[in-house]
């Protein structure tokens, strides 16, 4: 997630939930971008019906606030898929500070989505936020989860897209097919779930 939006102190708050206004730890440089409070809280308005006791996949996660915000408010698991190495260092320390058990990618995001497919483990809200420039990460990603025969979105399953607002992401990709944008500032977050034709009847 590349840096604007870290308050003075340099971290985040958690919003709401168990761990309401804890400070997280955010990584310094400008490699990583922690979704806006304002974006994040915006976000997690929509995602609420859906959290309780859900599985949460945080992707590109910097330092974890909203895989975080997600198990405060109530996700009963939640994956975590990150590289860069002083994100990785901020976003243990915040699981670390908080109590938090989770899993942990350090190898990136496609490992942590192969190893969940293989173990079967199917998630209700997957949420991505590549740096916004590389549109292949977004092309790569929302493909894998919207590939022929993909079952890692359980029934009923969404994925949430960060990104520059003005580089809007396709109506449809693969099996995913979105069916709301929310714009704040220069950010925008694309919901997609999977097309009638990919859900069971129950998910109906």
């Amino acid at each position: 997630m590349p840096t604007s939006d870290i308050p003075s102190g340099g971290g985040v708050r958690v919003i709401a939930g168990t761990f309401r206004s804890r400070l997280l730890t955010a990584p310094r440089g400008d490699n990583t971008r922690p979704t806006s409070d304002r974006l994040r809280e915006t976000l997690f308005n929509v995602l609420a019906p859906r959290l309780q006791d859900s599985v949460f996949v945080d992707l590109y996660a910097g330092s974890g606030a909203v895989g975080i915000e997600a198990a405060s408010r109530g996700a009963a698991a939640v994956y975590f898929a990150e590289t860069e190495r002083a994100a990785l260092s901020a976003l243990r320390s915040n699981l670390a500070t908080l109590g938090i058990r989770a899993e942990v990618e350090s190898a990136g995001t496609a490992t942590l989505l192969k190893r969940l497919l293989a173990a079967g483990r199917q998630a209700g809200i997957v949420f991505l936020d590549p740096p916004y420039e590389a549109a292949d990460e977004y092309q790569r990603t929302l493909g894998f989860l919207g590939g022929p025969g993909s079952s890692l979105l359980q029934p009923g399953g969404i994925v949430v897209a960060e990104h520059r607002r003005q580089s809007p992401l396709p109506p449809t990709i693969g099996t995913l097919e979105s069916y709301r944008t929310l714009k704040q500032g220069d950010a925008a977050l694309t919901f997609f779930r999977q097309t009638e034709a990919e859900q069971s009847p129950e998910s109906r």
